[in-house]
């Protein structure tokens, strides 16, 4: 099973610091925030792992290499200046994916969930075709994403008793991104709405220590945080 890492971001929240770095090399508690992914891919057990970028995405090369440092072999999937969206960039890089279910990390968030969860999830022979992991609002998106019904997914329609957020880390079979034109930019939201409709996406919710890392005062709190716990 590989992983990939989204790290295509402009980051427009967090200028002027990704004016000069890439959102995922920007660093909290001592290391870059992929690194923090690539480090907990390992000890779970990873070995491949597929990295997209755009803005900048010369100096993620630069930085992470080949992955011998972190005990893992990196691929890359450059993509066009301004990026791909979410699902886009998935299409893109499936040629690296292989023909198994793999697992997407955001790379501009912290989580504590044990990527090791993510092989159980792949191995369910069912309907399924996504498994999101989802969290209780933060404080930015009150309203969430989704709501969950056992396992199954629901739209939250705006709804917040008992809507979740979606963390930013899933697993996806490769067929989930079948109608996704090759190259051009295209948002995950309409596939995953389409996936709930047909009973294909289902999720869980992850009551541990998550992060969106969208804004420099986030990242000055999430720093603060991991520097106070180390």
């Amino acid at each position: 099973m590989k992983a990939m890492i989204l790290a295509a971001g402009r980051g427009e929240r967090l200028r002027p610091l990704t004016d000069s770095t890439p959102k995922p090399l920007l660093r909290a508690g001592g290391k870059a925030l992929i690194v923090w992914h690539l480090q907990g891919l390992a000890r779970a057990g990873w070995h491949e792992v597929v990295i997209n970028h755009a803005h900048l995405g010369e100096q993620i090369e630069a930085a992470l290499g080949d992955g011998s440092n972190f005990g893992l072999r990196i691929a890359y999937s450059p993509e066009p200046a301004g990026a791909l969206e979410t699902a886009g960039g998935i299409a893109k890089a499936l040629p690296l994916l292989g023909e198994d279910p793999f697992l997407v990390v955001n790379g501009d968030i912290w989580c504590d969930w044990d990527f090791a969860q993510a092989r159980c999830i792949a191995g369910a022979v069912d309907r399924r075709r996504a498994h999101l992991l989802l969290v209780d609002n933060p404080p930015h998106h009150p309203g969430g994403d989704f709501c969950l019904d056992g396992e199954d997914l629901r739209a939250a329609n705006g709804a917040r008793d008992g809507a979740l957020t979606y963390a930013g880390i899933g697993v996806f079979w490769p067929g989930f991104f079948a109608d996704v034109a090759a190259g051009v930019p295209t948002k995950l939201r309409p596939l995953l709405d389409a996936g709930i409709a047909g009973g294909t996406v289902t999720g869980q919710r992850h009551d541990g220590r998550w992060v969106d890392v969208g804004t420099r005062e986030r990242l000055a709190e999430l720093d603060l945080a991991l520097a106070q716990t180390q």
